[in-house]
């Protein structure tokens, strides 16, 4: 079976980023949208990101326009509106689609790893979140509905 560090995506500024560069840290992989009713947790995400970077946490924002079309802006808007609203300095990459044949490698090892309820693969909503441990290993699936501040408890007792 393939490793979360076996894959790459590209950043919002084009770049490719390997996920190997995060290795022995604590990821949180979100799907985002910039017009979604959770778009506010970006605020919960940079706070969760600020206070624990330095032990270890990296948050990996995904923008997605599968759901309700809730981000239609490009690589340039999403940067823009993501630094502007929400002053985001966590690692945000261009945007994929997250379901589907056209899924991005990554959430298609991502939702195999760890699928949803009753065992389904398919990401329900955007702010999906997807918690990996510091061996890059997929431990936990979290509804949109979960706020970052919800996985507090988890993600220090990962971070040790």
């Amino acid at each position: 079976m393939a490793s979360f560090y076996d894959f790459t995506a590209k950043r919002l500024d084009g770049t490719e980023q390997a996920m190997t560069d995060y290795r022995g840290q604590v990821v949180l992989v979100v799907n985002t949208a910039s017009e979604c009713g959770f778009t506010p947790q970006y605020q919960g995400l940079q706070e969760l990101y600020q206070h624990l970077a330095d032990r270890g946490l990296v948050v990996l924002g995904f923008p997605c326009n599968q759901f309700g079309g809730q981000e239609p802006g490009d690589e340039q808007q999403i940067a823009t509106f993501c630094q502007t609203r929400f002053a985001v300095t966590f690692p945000m990459f261009a945007k994929v689609e997250v379901n589907g044949a056209q899924a991005h490698p990554l959430f298609q090892f991502l939702t195999q790893a760890k699928p949803g309820i009753l065992n389904t693969e398919s990401i329900k909503w955007n702010f999906t979140k997807f918690l990996i441990n510091r061996q890059g290993e997929v431990v936990g699936r979290y509804a949109p509905t979960t706020k970052p501040s919800d996985l507090l408890a988890e993600i220090e007792a990962l971070l040790g």
